[in-house]
């Protein structure tokens, strides 16, 4: 599979999907930021032969990085601007960070499984993206110290919506994420605030993400364990 495969598949997914996210297309920036992010980097060296696949790739510690798709997806809902401050919840291998970074100002990312933290922040660091700082934590909480953010992005399902990120939220600001029991169904959301702090949520499209994990996030039961 190659770069230029993967953005035809793109746009064939944007095309089937646009009944349920109402875009028949996606900006230009944003298909311009999937076909610069070198992809290929951010997924282990003996699944590189996957890396443009239109399908999630394992990247290690239970983690995957997301489909092309669904990172394109959510990065053009989150109407990213130029000036913006952006917080991604679920830093994984770094390539939403680094697909946003194209974009806007900046962006903080939070990865709780300090390994992919760890890795994702050398990364990026050597492929020369100055302005994403990576942070290893409980992304539930956010990050306080540098909001409010003109857009969150949270990388994993979460049970409900986080009160510490909608509070970072800046108002006019808006939240894309996955909603939903791990393994079950699931839906991609917007939460958007207005001016006096009102929100306003909807359902994109269903979706498969890793559970979100931590103090607010799913935990497995006896069962599970």
């Amino acid at each position: 599979m190659s770069l230029s495969q993967m953005m035809r598949d793109l746009e064939a997914e944007v095309s089937l999907t646009r009944h349920l996210t109402g875009r028949s297309a996606l900006s230009p920036e944003v298909m311009e930021a999937m076909r610069k992010v070198p992809r290929h980097r951010f997924v282990p060296a003996d699944r590189v032969q996957f890396a443009f696949d239109n399908g999630p790739v394992p990247i290690g510690c239970g983690q995957t990085i997301s489909q092309p798709f669904i990172v394109a997806l959510m990065t053009d809902l989150l109407n990213p601007e130029k000036e913006s401050v952006v917080l991604e919840i679920g830093a994984g291998s770094g390539y939403q960070a680094a697909v946003l970074s194209r974009l806007v100002k900046r962006v903080y990312t939070v990865e709780i499984i300090p390994e992919l933290g760890e890795q994702a922040a050398e990364r990026l660091k050597e492929l020369g993206y100055r302005n994403v700082e990576v942070r290893i934590g409980d992304g539930y909480f956010g990050w306080p110290e540098h909001a409010p953010y003109d857009g969150i992005i949270v990388t994993a399902a979460a049970p409900c919506f986080p009160d510490p990120l909608i509070g970072q939220l800046k108002p006019g600001g808006r939240m894309v994420i996955p909603v939903g029991p791990p393994y079950h169904h699931q839906e991609l959301m917007t939460v958007d605030k207005d001016a006096e702090g009102n929100i306003e949520t909807c359902s994109v499209l269903p979706v498969a993400f890793v559970p979100l994990t931590g103090e607010g996030g799913y935990r497995p039961g006896p069962e599970q364990a």
